[in-house]
C-alpha cells in the first residue's frame, strides 16, 4: 500500500514538472520586424516648433516615442546610424473653440497637436517617408487649460506615438 502511494506521488510530481517546464508564449504587439536584417534604431530628439509652446511637451513626446520601441520591439537604440532612423518636430499645438453654449460662450475647447516625422529605413529605402501625424482632445471650457493640459497632452502623445509606431514597424 505504501509502495502504491509513493508511485502515485512520484507520477504526479513527474507530470507536474513536465507540464510546468512547457509553456507557449505569444505576444501580439503589432511589430513585424525582420530582426535578422533590422537590429538598431536611432530616435533623434524631436523639438517643439509649434507657435504655442508648453515646455514639457517635447520631453514627454521623446520619452514616449523611445519607450514604445524599447517595450514593443527587440531593437537596440543607438545614437546614430541606426538601421531605422526617426527624426522630426512638433509642428503645431493649438486650442480652438469647439462648440458654443446658449449664452454665446464657448462650452467645449479642442486641443490639437501635430508632429512631422521623417522615417528612414537604411535597409529598405522603399519604406522611407515624411508624414505628419495629428491627434486632438476636447475639454470643457469651464476648466482651466492648466488643470487638464498634462493629461490631455499625454493622451495626444500616446495617440501620435501609436500612429508613428504602426507606420514604421507594424506594416499592417
Amino acid at each position: 500500500m505504501k509502495n502504491m502511494f509513493l508511485k502515485k506521488v512520484l507520477a504526479v510530481l513527474t507530470i507536474s514538472l513536465a507540464v510546468s517546464g512547457c509553456s507557449i508564449k505569444y505576444k501580439l504587439n503589432g511589430a513585424s520586424i525582420d530582426y535578422n536584417l533590422i537590429k538598431t534604431i536611432t530616435i533623434e530628439a524631436f523639438t517643439n516648433r509649434a507657435a504655442y509652446q508648453w515646455a514639457p511637451m517635447a520631453p514627454m513626446f521623446n520619452t514616449s516615442l523611445s519607450d514604445i520601441y524599447n517595450n514593443q520591439t527587440k531593437l537596440r537604440q543607438v545614437k546614430r546610424d541606426g538601421d531605422l532612423v526617426l527624426s522630426g518636430e512638433i509642428t503645431s499645438y493649438d486650442q480652438t473653440n469647439k462648440s458654443i453654449s446658449a449664452d454665446g460662450y464657448s462650452s467645449m475647447v479642442q486641443l490639437k497637436m501635430s508632429v512631422t516625422v521623417k522615417f528612414r529605413n537604411n535597409k529598405n529605402h522603399n519604406d522611407d517617408f515624411d508624414k505628419s501625424f495629428t491627434a486632438s482632445r476636447e475639454y470643457d471650457a469651464s476648466q482651466q487649460l492648466s488643470a487638464v493640459q498634462e493629461e490631455l497632452v499625454q493622451q495626444m502623445i500616446d495617440d501620435i506615438v501609436d500612429q508613428v509606431f504602426n507606420a514604421t514597424v507594424a506594416n499592417w
